[in-house]
């Protein structure tokens, strides 16, 4: 089992920048990669980000040029820095993890078997 554990989001301007945290513990050593997922007015799941165990990292068309992820190993902490945010940034932020499939964590089938609660994101 792994728990995820979100935080670090908030109300921002547009323009401005917020850095996500995912907190895992448990049996990560079972996970073969990590992303972010997002719950907007437009999408009810969308996906982010995703980083492979290499440190490999593929980035949705919206994100690219604006958001980073990135993993703290030592830490087991998943980050999401997002600059010059959007108001159609605005919307649920969640991590995600998955132990078989690498296309879970990049919006493919199945869709990663582990997830935490998620934090609000929001940008006016």
């Amino acid at each position: 089992h792994v728990q995820l554990v979100e935080s670090g989001g908030g109300s921002v301007q547009a323009g401005g920048s917020l850095r996500l945290s995912c907190k895992a513990s448990g049996n990560t050593a079972s996970t073969i990669c990590m992303g972010w997922f997002r719950r907007t007015s437009e999408k009810s799941r969308e996906w982010v980000a995703a980083i492979g165990s290499n440190g490999s990292t593929r980035y949705s068309d919206f994100a690219k040029g604006r958001f980073t992820i990135s993993q703290d190993s030592a830490e087991n902490t998943l980050i999401l820095q997002m600059n010059n945010l959007k108001p159609e940034d605005t919307g649920m932020y969640a991590c995600a993890a998955e132990s078989f499939w690498t296309s879970s964590c990049s919006g493919g089938e199945p869709g990663p078997n582990y997830w935490g609660q998620g934090t609000q994101v929001t940008v006016s």
